[in-house]
């Protein structure tokens, strides 16, 4: 869905926007593949929460289909996300019932790597609204790191490119939440290489947490394990609350607590 069908979904409740930040063939849109992949097996939540509906189920199979196992045809890759001449992300919801009957909708935004990289870069990018769209309305930031470049032949620059995209990403999330994610979690990197990383994030702040995830298993873990993880604490996010100021006019019309200018 586009930028205008949020109306609609927002009739209700506003949805969870979570905005995927990370570089060109980071995993990105592998993460949704694996969340919709697991949703389908009912092995993404626990039985707190459980799938109530979806407005982008069309969106949630065109993202997913490469993921599957077909007749002849081996699993692979989501196909890279095109940047195109889009200003504004394509978004997938997903909405889920709990156990008092609360609903909690999510939207998911998938970006092109080429947005973030040019507006980590410079924040005006005349190529980079989309981007900057994500950062204004994120309620959730997940951060990718790519082991896979990290550990590679270009390690250097997939270091810096990651170290100025989260200096710029941590300082616009402005305390909302935000966590670093490693995507292909079944490559090894340096120590050195990770504590790097993990500063670039920590810079202003001690309390962001990490998740691991891979489709390949590794090291005996359960490869859908690091989705759960992760879809979990998305899924926990809170809404601030609102603080009606106090007054001394009678009655009990929340409108006239504010009083008169």
């Amino acid at each position: 869905m586009g930028e205008a069908d949020l109306n609609f979904v927002s009739a209700r409740i506003k949805p969870v926007t979570v905005g995927i930040v990370g570089p060109e063939s980071a995993g990105k849109t592998t993460i949704l593949g694996a969340f919709y992949l697991l949703l389908g097996r009912g092995a993404l939540t626990n039985g707190s929460s459980y799938f109530s509906r979806s407005y982008t189920l069309a969106g949630w199979e065109a993202v997913a289909t490469n993921l599957r196992w077909k007749p002849g045809q081996p699993p692979s890759f989501p196909p890279h996300t095109p940047s195109a001449a889009a200003r504004a992300p394509g978004m997938l919801h997903l909405g889920f019932r709990r156990d008092d009957g609360s609903l909690r909708d999510l939207v998911f935004a998938d970006a092109p790597g080429e947005w973030f990289q040019k507006w980590a870069i410079n924040e005006q990018a005349a190529d980079a609204e989309g981007a900057r769209w994500i950062a204004r309305h994120a309620d959730v930031t997940l951060l990718i790191a790519d082991r896979q470049a990290l550990a590679g032949p270009k390690m250097g620059a997939a270091r810096n490119d990651f170290q100025l995209l989260a200096q710029r990403a941590v300082a616009e999330s402005r305390g909302r939440r935000l966590a670093l994610v490693w995507t292909k979690g079944d490559v090894e990197v340096a120590p050195a290489m990770e504590a790097q990383i993990r500063k670039a994030v920590a810079a202003d702040s001690s309390s962001v947490p990490e998740f691991t995830v891979s489709v390949c298993p590794g090291r005996g873990v359960d490869p859908a394990e690091g989705f759960r993880e992760l879809f979990g604490w998305i899924l926990s996010t809170k809404r601030a609350g609102v603080d009606f100021p106090t007054t001394d006019v009678s009655g009990h019309d929340p409108l006239f607590r504010f009083g008169r200018r």
